[in-house]
């Protein structure tokens, strides 16, 4: 058993905040990774050390392995954790981390390896009885052999990339003619998003529901399900709403899935904090999907109705302890609700936006948490994914936090991007939301940009008020500069950061 007593975190924004804080709670300490422009972000400030990586790209800062791993064993970390994203699901990456002598705060490289392929994970799942949708086990190998099975399987059929994720490499077809041109173009984007052009075909399912089941297993044999997450609401297969409870999951619906999801989770070699996904069919069929090897962005929802903090779990699990309940001590409180807000322009087809934030006012109150990545000042760029915040509620019931989220949202001021604040408010508002009768085709059937409600008056005068008294109030901070390096803070009140210049990026 491994007392963890320093991590690094291996990420940035709201994920790599959510885990300094439970390292803070666990009296754990904790070293930040930061590229240049992420030098003032609040990850860093919050964590003991903190260490530059690179420049702004990921792919030469937060994607560049051989520098984590470095920084984690120069300054005495005993493990790394990887949040979401970036190196999350890289077996390479968990491998590497073990061989260095360090935790990886997430499962064995070989089932991160075995279940992020999608066609060896979907031979897995059929091998253990998981219910999965009728389809192919393997790549299809040519479109002769795509033609012949999508014949079998009947029409629509889903064209899926089997290395893929985010929806890239995925096509629906909904007759024969159309199969050819949607096969290529699915390998295309596959082989560019990827470098992996192989596809697989199942049958696209009718009216579906994506619900998801928490999982948490450790090392002694121990594994419990924490529910489900329904995250239904998504636009170009991206989440944007998730909930937990769902409102077509009973008791008994519940239980078979949350047993398939444990399943699942055993046939692989499960060990630490994960999520099957499943689609939930109009006559509440469900089938496998797929399963993430790593802590999810909407993990908040289940802390908020289960009680139980999954970061500390997950530290607790890689340290080799034993989980501290088992299946009969998980008990479901209330309804949760969570928004992502990104950086986009709703307006204008979700256009990603940039900019400096200049005036930040989250929303407060009883069962609002707001886990953000974001302070006043912080700079929206382009290398970066858009959301810089997610908006949580808890309530007694659906009905009461729908309300909270209804309020949450109205009370979040901030100006200097556009926000997809108004498109959250907008399914807050939907009848078919509001009555829990909608699927993931939700946004493409029901959003119209045109039809969105514009701020009011006193709502865009208070937020113009706020940012002249935030900007009349800041006061010159320590410079950036010091000693001719451009970037480089020393160790100040209240903060405790550290830079290393050259040494590979340190």
């Amino acid at each position: 058993m491994t007392h963890i007593q320093s991590i690094l975190v291996a990420n940035r924004g709201e994920i790599a905040v959510r885990i300094i804080r439970a390292c803070r709670e666990l009296g754990i300490r904790s070293v930040a990774v930061y590229s240049e422009p992420d030098i003032a972000s609040p990850h860093v400030r919050l964590a003991d050390e903190a260490y530059c990586i690179g420049p702004a790209e990921s792919s030469r800062s937060y994607l560049q392995q051989d520098v984590i791993i470095e920084a984690a064993k120069s300054n005495g970390c005993d493990a790394i954790h990887p949040g979401y994203g970036f190196l999350s699901e890289n077996a390479s990456f968990a491998r590497a981390v073990t061989e260095a002598g360090l935790v990886f705060i997430g499962p064995p490289a070989d089932a991160i390896e075995t279940m992020g392929d999608k066609t060896s994970a979907r031979t897995l799942m059929i091998k253990r009885g998981v219910p999965v949708v009728p389809g192919t086990e393997s790549a299809v190998q040519s479109p002769e052999e795509a033609e012949r099975i999508a014949a079998g399987v009947g029409y629509p059929v889903l064209l899926k990339a089997a290395a893929g994720g985010g929806g890239k490499g995925m096509r629906v077809v909904e007759k024969p003619e159309d199969l050819r041109r949607s096969l290529e173009s699915a390998q295309n984007e596959a082989r560019a998003a990827f470098s992996d052009d192989r596809v697989y075909i199942e049958k696209f399912v009718i009216e579906p529901r994506h619900i998801e089941i928490q999982v948490l297993a450790d090392s002694h044999g121990n594994a419990v399900h924490l529910g489900e997450r329904e995250c239904s609401i998504q636009r170009r297969h991206q989440k944007v709403v998730e909930e937990s409870p769902s409102v077509i999951v009973d008791n008994d619906l519940r239980a078979r899935m949350g047993e398939a999801a444990l399943l699942a989770a055993r046939a692989c070699g499960y060990v630490n904090a994960g999520t099957i996904e499943f689609l939930v069919d109009r006559d509440r069929n469900f089938y496998f999907l797929e399963m993430n090897t790593r802590l999810q962005v909407e993990h908040p929802v289940t802390e908020l109705v289960t009680g139980i903090d999954l970061v500390k779990m997950q530290i607790r699990v890689a340290e080799g302890k034993k989980l501290p309940f088992t299946q009969d001590d998980v008990v479901f409180r209330g309804h949760a609700i969570e928004c992502r807000l990104c950086a986009e322009d709703v307006r204008n087809n979700f256009l990603p936006d940039t900019g400096v934030i200049s005036m930040l006012r989250p929303s407060q109150g009883f069962g609002v948490r707001d886990d953000s990545g974001v302070m006043e000042g912080s700079e929206i760029s382009i290398h970066y994914d858009p959301m810089f915040a997610k908006l949580v509620v808890w309530g007694m019931n659906r009905t009461d936090a729908i309300g909270k989220m209804r309020r949450a949202l109205d009370d979040y001021l901030i100006s200097g991007v556009e926000t997809t604040i108004p498109f959250c408010r907008f399914v807050m508002d939907h009848p078919r939301f509001i009555d829990g009768d909608f699927q993931i085709d939700f946004v493409q059937k029901h959003f119209r940009p045109e039809e969105l409600v514009q701020p009011d008056a006193d709502h865009e005068i208070a937020a113009a008020l706020a940012a002249i008294a935030a900007f009349e109030s800041k006061s010159p901070g320590p410079s950036d500069e010091r000693n001719g390096q451009p970037g480089a803070v020393g160790r100040c009140s209240p903060w405790a950061l550290q830079f290393r210049a050259g040494g590979g990026g340190l």
